[in-house]
């Protein structure tokens, strides 16, 4: 699947800001996969100083900095991103989910690790140990059971046993919290997951980007309607990551847009900053439009 891809933020103010200096994560890279055709990030007001690398996880950065005083700031990344859906791996699926604890388990680790994927086995700032979500995810790790039986059980387990409701959490809703609650969003559910699996020694990692949707039959599309979404990649030994989507029930396909990869949702935020200003209010909307390409 081909998609034309537009994510804007505006932020209104109301006083004048002085110095705004921003993170963006809004580039998706080219992965196998996922091939990037066209993309830039534009601000508005225009930048006087802006830049782009890679950060400590590999995912590519916009910083800018708008010393022009606005009471408005529009940030817009757009292009053109080609997916092709992920093929299944029998062979690493089929391997006991014990044998894929990269941390030390009685003593050895049970599966030679990179230092990148050791990192994803540990707890993180939103995604603290949490014995709640241990004890939850413990019914779908039996002794010896194939690993992707294993994430596909808790994934479904998710996807049933928890409300998607906007309304239950805010951004910084914990772990512990969306377990007491049994409700909330996509980085929830894709914290939850994390939890459950680093509770029980595999090791994950957070995924931000966007997932197309489909309209009714009979409907239009509504262009913006789009949303940012987050989902889970599950290591399976080597180099090798299973993608899965809690929120949905299903492993990820070509409908998924992958932005950015880290330990939780505070690695990869679309966007954060500073501003200088003595406004007292601001307020953020957010539209994304992922558009077939025919």
């Amino acid at each position: 699947m081909r998609y034309v891809l537009r994510h804007t933020t505006t932020y209104t103010y109301d006083a004048v800001v002085t110095d705004s200096l921003g993170v963006a994560h809004l580039v998706p890279p080219t992965l196998p996969g996922q091939q990037v055709t066209s993309y830039a990030v534009e601000v508005a007001p225009a930048p006087s100083d802006t830049s782009t690398d890679l950060d400590h996880h590999g995912n590519l950065v916009t910083w800018f900095q708008v010393t022009e005083p606005h009471t408005e700031l529009v940030v817009e990344g757009r292009g053109e991103v080609e997916v092709t859906a992920p093929v299944a791996d029998p062979v690493a699926d089929a391997r006991p989910w014990e044998s894929l604890r990269p941390l030390a388990v009685g003593g050895e680790p049970s599966e030679p690790a990179s230092p990148e994927v050791v990192e994803m086995a540990l707890a993180s700032p939103a995604v603290p140990r949490d014995d709640g979500a241990t004890a939850y995810a413990a019914g779908s790790f039996a002794v010896g059971r194939p690993v992707g039986e294993v994430v596909d059980d808790l994934v479904h387990r998710v996807h049933r046993d928890f409300v998607y409701d906007p309304t239950a959490t805010t951004v910084t809703s914990t772990v512990r919290e969306v377990v007491e609650r049994r409700s909330g969003v996509c980085q929830d559910f894709a914290h939850l997951l994390l939890a459950c699996l680093r509770g029980h020694g595999l090791a994950a990692r957070y995924v931000s980007g966007y997932l197309a949707t489909e309209p009714p039959p009979g409907h239009d599309r509504v262009v913006g309607a789009d949303a940012s979404h987050a989902w889970v990649e599950v290591w399976l030994g080597g180099t090798t990551w299973r993608a899965v989507d809690p929120t949905n029930d299903v492993r990820v396909t070509d409908r998924h847009v992958t932005v950015a990869r880290g330990r939780d949702y505070g690695d990869v935020a679309p966007l954060k900053g500073v501003i200088v200003t003595e406004a007292s209010r601001s307020t953020m909307t957010v539209s994304v439009d992922v558009a077939p390409v025919a």
